[in-house]
C-alpha cells in the first residue's frame, strides 16, 4: 500500500517513514482493498510530554476511516493508530460479509 507521511514543520527521518510505513502496511492483512492512506504528524508547542500528533487516513471503496493520536513519540502513536484502524478495517469487511 502506498502511504503518503507528511510532517508538519519539521523534516521527518527515513527511518520514522519506513517505520511508519512497515506499520501501515500490516492493515493490508485485515482489508485488502484499501486505496491510499495519509498520515500526517505534528508537533505542538507545548510543554507537555506528549505533543506529538499522529494521524492517519486511510481510503477504501465508498468510505475513509481517520485516525488522531497525541503520544510521547511518533512510534507510540503510529501503534496504537494502526490498532485503532485494524479493528475498524475488521468491522468494516464483517458488516460486508453480512450483507452478501
Amino acid at each position: 500500500m502506498k502511504v503518503n507521511t507528511q510532517s508538519v514543520n519539521f523534516n521527518a527521518d527515513k527511518k520514522l517513514i519506513n517505520f511508519i510505513q512497515n506499520r501501515m502496511d500490516k492493515l493490508d492483512r485485515y482489508y485488502d482493498k484499501v486505496i491510499k492512506s495519509d498520515v500526517f504528524l505534528k508537533v505542538e508547542n507545548t510543554s507537555d510530554k506528549e505533543n506529538k500528533i499522529f494521524e492517519a487516513r486511510v481510503d477504501v471503496p465508498g468510505d475513509s476511516f481517520v485516525v488522531k493520536k497525541v503520544c510521547k513519540t511518533f512510534e507510540e502513536g503510529a501503534d496504537s493508530a494502526v490498532n485503532s484502524l485494524e479493528r475498524q478495517l475488521k468491522k468494516r469487511k464483517e458488516k460486508l460479509r453480512s450483507h452478501l
